[in-house]
């Protein structure tokens, strides 16, 4: 395995009055990538598009089982694989990477997907966005644009409103203040995580990210998407063309729908989770509901794992997917 190079050696940090980098290093950041049965030549384009972006990369190997990742990211350079033989879950396997980087000494984390390819520049780019914006307040994290790799759709950043949230796009130069970020993608000084605290391990999967921004908004910290840090990645196994989403349907696979059904559930329940978030994503979930149970392959399978999901939600239970 090799060795990260500890932050002492890589990256000189200058603080402004407030604690904050006067300047961006990249070489302060590590990127922490989470696999669960990754497809090889992708995984292989994801971290050769990270790699010289960033001081040290992490990948937490989540139970892939017959696809050997230590092996695949061996010829790498300051790459580090965590394995694991039991699927964890998406957020304890996201806390033990970040923390494998606060122990190395890095002073951001970004936060990938198996799937995400970055463009050239993006960690600078965010990096350079989040020094300027901490001088105005206290800046949770940045995300880049990102591309749908399959349809080529530029996805928006969003506000939470009723009856429908902002979707905004932006542009060039543009940085999109917004209640939420997906997890891949974005560039998290460590010091939000002190302060936010880790992801929700409890949710395993979905509606993470969500979680995390829920609370760093009621902290107090901002969250910012930038324009001109871009990458490709998919959500979902499929996107089917509609005549009612421009940007077509996001299709997961039946288990999937188990967490996606519970964690909302679970969500609605939290005191600092946004009411005016619930008022518009409760008919989300009907419409998702229905969608699933009447217009989709599988509409049995997919109706068990939604009917168990509300059920657990409604019970507070959580945890990994139940026997």
């Amino acid at each position: 395995m090799p060795a990260a190079v500890p932050l002492a050696d890589n990256a000189v940090r200058h603080a402004d009055g407030q604690g904050h980098a006067a300047r961006f290093d990249a070489q302060s950041t590590c990127a922490v990538i989470v696999t669960h049965g990754p497809d090889p030549a992708l995984l292989q384009q994801v971290v050769a598009s990270v790699v010289p972006q960033v001081g040290h990369v992490v990948v937490f190997d989540n139970g892939s089982g017959g696809v050997d990742v230590a092996g695949l990211l061996a010829g790498h350079r300051r790459v580090s694989v965590m394995p694991s033989a039991l699927n964890v879950g998406l957020g304890a396997a996201l806390n033990r990477a970040c923390e494998r980087a606060r122990e190395l000494g890095f002073l951001h984390v970004l936060m990938m997907d198996q799937d995400s390819v970055l463009a050239e520049g993006m960690v600078h780019t965010l990096g350079a966005a989040l020094v300027e914006l901490q001088q105005g307040g206290d800046v949770a994290a940045v995300g880049p644009q990102f591309r749908d790799a399959r349809s080529g759709e530029l996805a928006p950043f969003v506000r939470f409103g009723f009856p429908f949230n902002r979707k905004l796009r932006g542009g060039p130069g543009q940085r999109v203040s917004c209640d939420f970020l997906i997890t891949s993608g974005s560039l998290v000084p460590v010091e939000s995580l002190v302060r936010i605290g880790p992801m929700d391990e409890a949710l395993f999967i979905d509606n993470i990210d969500m979680d995390w921004c829920f609370r760093a908004k009621r902290a107090g910290l901002s969250l910012h998407g930038i324009c001109d840090a871009q990458m490709a990645h998919s959500i979902g196994e499929q996107l089917l063309a509609s005549r009612v989403k421009q940007d077509g349907v996001i299709v997961h696979k039946p288990f999937r729908l188990y967490f996606i059904m519970r964690n909302r559930v679970l969500l609605y329940r939290r005191g600092y989770t946004p009411r005016v978030w619930i008022a518009q994503d409760v008919p989300r979930l009907v419409l998702k509901f229905i969608g699933n149970a009447l217009f989709l392959p599988a509409r049995w399978q997919r109706l068990v794992f939604m009917c168990k999901g509300l059920r657990d939600g409604v019970a507070g239970r959580s945890g990994g997917l139940p026997g």
